[in-house]
């Protein structure tokens, strides 16, 4: 196959908003896969931040998680897709998941949680996080969060109360205060 060039490497953006659907963001919205499940709703916020604390206003951010009894392959569809607004600022409208079992197995089980996948111009992949809930006793004993030496760096993975049933965890992708990824 002569005269096949290999095209260069591009970074992920900005091409995810032709594919974003704001319903998306309401996992419980009426006419969702979610619709007619008898659960208390929960909100999660934040702001996603550059390394000088400004907005990234072209972010998009996935989740993925459990149901309440913390079961991937129950009835609940755990996905959705929200992109950033002018201020940088997400929100998705869900359940609050429950523990799942721990990757050792047994009787384990890790602290509820949500995964994060954040897009945006300039990254070669998306970069993956999970939002922990303020409170929650499991945190003291979920692997990942153990794995985490330095206190500071852990909170950044803690989404703290805003009112009833309302959680924010803002992410930052570089810099003082940056968020922890994952390697995936």
């Amino acid at each position: 196959m002569s005269g096949m060039v290999a095209t260069a490497s591009q970074t992920a953006g900005p091409y995810w908003h032709l594919i974003d659907h704001p319903e998306w963001a309401d996992l419980l919205r009426m006419d969702g896969p979610n619709a007619g499940l008898a659960t208390a709703a929960i909100t999660l916020t934040g702001r996603i931040m550059d390394g000088a604390g400004e907005p990234v206003t072209d972010a998009l951010v996935e989740i993925w998680q459990a149901d309440a009894e913390g079961r991937y392959d129950g009835s609940f569809h755990g996905f959705g897709r929200c992109a950033a607004d002018r201020e940088g600022r997400y929100r998705f409208s869900t359940l609050r998941p429950g523990p799942v079992p721990a990757p050792a197995g047994g009787n384990a089980r890790q602290a509820p949680h949500v995964a994060l996948s954040i897009f945006a111009r300039g990254l070669l992949k998306p970069l993956v996080t999970r939002l922990y809930f303020a409170g929650e006793p499991l945190n003291d004993t979920d692997p990942l969060l153990n794995s985490i030496a330095e206190p500071e760096r852990r909170a950044t993975l803690i989404a703290r109360p805003d009112g009833p049933a309302r959680w924010v965890l803002d992410i930052r992708l570089q810099g003082e205060g940056e968020t922890v990824f994952l390697e995936v």
